[in-house]
C-alpha cells in the first residue's frame, strides 16, 4: 500500500509540474504577445477598436488579433485613402506602434462583396 501511496504522489506532482507549466508558457506568450491569430471579441475587442480608430483618425476595422507580432492586440484598418494599417496594442490598449499593412492591400476589396 505505501507504494501505491508513492506512486500516486508522484504522478500527482508530476502533473501539477505540467499544468503549472503550461500555464506559465501561456502566460508568458500572452505577455509577450504570442502569435496566436485570435479573434478578439467583447469588451476588449471594444477597447482595442475604440484605441486603434482614435490613433489612425477613423476607417473600416478590417480585423482584429490577440498577441500578433509582439503586440497583446493588433487591429488591422483601412483608412479614408484606402491604405491599410496595422496597429499594436499594450495590454492596457495603448497604441504601441503602427505599420502599413503590406498584406492588408491583396484582401482589401474581401469586405466589400
Amino acid at each position: 500500500m505505501r507504494m501505491d501511496r508513492r506512486a500516486k504522489l508522484g504522478i500527482g506532482g508530476a502533473a501539477a509540474v505540467l499544468v503549472i507549466g503550461a500555464g506559465s508558457f501561456l502566460g508568458i506568450a500572452a505577455a509577450t504577445g504570442g502569435d496566436s491569430d485570435e479573434e478578439l471579441s467583447g469588451s476588449s475587442r471594444d477597447k482595442a477598436v475604440a484605441a486603434a480608430l482614435a490613433s489612425t483618425g477613423g476607417g473600416q476595422v478590417l480585423e482584429t488579433e490577440a498577441g500578433d507580432d509582439g503586440a497583446a492586440y493588433t487591429v488591422e484598418i483601412r483608412k479614408a485613402d484606402g491604405s491599410t494599417v496595422e496597429v499594436q496594442l499594450d495590454a492596457d490598449y495603448a497604441v504601441t506602434g503602427a505599420a502599413a499593412d503590406d498584406d492588408g492591400a491583396e484582401g482589401a476589396g474581401e469586405d466589400d462583396d
